[in-house]
C-alpha cells in the first residue's frame, strides 16, 4: 500500500492557488481553515493530502478545492484553444480561475484542435498524462465526422487495412475502424494521435472534413447531459475505462 504524501498546509493551499504563503497564514490566524469541523491554528501543519480532503477541509466555510491528482473530463466547444500561451480563447479559461494558478499547473491530456469538439481529458498529474498518451497504452478515440462529399464506399476497408499514407509522412496508419451513419456522417475510431489525423485521412480520400466531434476516449464517453463548455471530475472508476490500472497508480 503506497503512503500518503503529505504537505505543510500553507504550501498546499499556495500550490493550490489560495494565495501566497503569507495570504494563506493569514486565513489561518482569522480561523477561516478547518478540517473535520475544528479550525486548524498553525499554517505550518502537515496535512495528510488524500483524496477525500476535500470533503474534510473547509476553505472560508468553503469545500477546498480537489486536492493534487486531480483529473476531469471537459466538453470542449469549437473556437477553443488547447494551449497555455497562444492567443484567443483557451480551454483553461474555462476552469475556475483559481485552478489556474495551480502548481503542478493543470494540462490537457493529449489536445483537440480548434475547429473540433468533444470530450477532452485534463489533469495535474504527469505519471497519469503520460501513461495515458504513451503510443504503448493503445488506447481507443472515436469520432463523429461529418463530410462534404458523401462517402465512396471504399473507406472503411482502407482504413481498417492499416495501409494508408498520409501526405508528408513515410509510416502507414495503424489499421482504424470506420462505422458508416449516412452517406456524408460516420464515426471513425483511432489508437494513434497524429497531427490531424482524421481530417487528413479522409483528405487522402477525396473527402473534406466539414465537422468532427470526439464521443469517446477507451470505454469512457462524453456524457449526453455534459454541455458544451463544462467539466466534470473524474474519478477512479472514470480513469480506469480510460486505462485499466491507471487510477491504481
Amino acid at each position: 500500500m503506497s503512503k500518503v504524501p503529505t504537505l505543510r498546509l500553507d504550501r498546499l493551499l499556495a500550490n493550490m492557488g489560495y494565495g501566497s504563503r503569507r495570504e494563506v497564514q493569514s486565513l489561518v490566524d482569522a480561523g477561516l481553515v478547518t478540517l473535520d469541523g475544528v479550525e486548524i491554528e498553525d499554517s505550518d501543519r502537515r496535512i495528510a493530502v488524500t483524496r477525500d480532503l476535500s470533503e474534510r477541509m473547509r476553505i472560508q466555510g468553503k469545500p477546498l478545492d480537489p486536492p493534487p491528482g486531480l483529473a476531469l473530463m471537459l466538453h470542449k466547444p469549437l473556437g477553443i484553444t488547447c494551449s497555455h500561451k497562444e492567443a484567443g480563447p483557451l480551454v483553461y479559461g474555462l476552469l475556475p480561475e483559481r485552478w489556474r494558478r495551480r502548481d503542478p499547473a493543470i494540462s490537457t491530456i493529449g489536445r483537440l484542435d480548434k475547429d473540433t469538439s468533444g470530450l477532452l481529458l485534463m489533469t495535474d498529474d504527469g505519471a497519469l498524462l503520460h501513461r495515458i498518451i504513451s503510443p504503448r497504452a493503445n488506447i481507443s478515440k472515436r469520432y463523429r465526422v461529418t463530410l462534404d462529399r458523401p462517402l465512396r464506399g471504399d473507406e472503411a476497408e482502407i482504413f481498417a487495412a492499416g495501409t494508408l499514407m498520409l501526405e508528408g509522412e513515410d509510416k502507414p496508419l495503424l489499421p482504424a475502424r470506420l462505422e458508416v451513419m449516412s452517406s456524408t456522417s460516420a464515426t471513425l475510431t483511432l489508437t494513434e494521435g497524429r497531427y490531424h489525423q482524421v481530417r487528413r485521412m479522409f483528405a487522402a480520400l477525396g473527402n473534406h472534413v466539414t465537422a468532427l466531434h470526439r464521443d469517446r476516449i477507451g470505454g469512457l464517453a462524453l456524457p449526453e447531459d455534459l454541455e458544451p463548455g463544462r467539466y466534470r471530475l473524474l474519478g477512479e472508476a472514470d480513469l480506469a475505462q480510460v486505462l485499466p490500472r491507471a487510477a491504481g497508480g
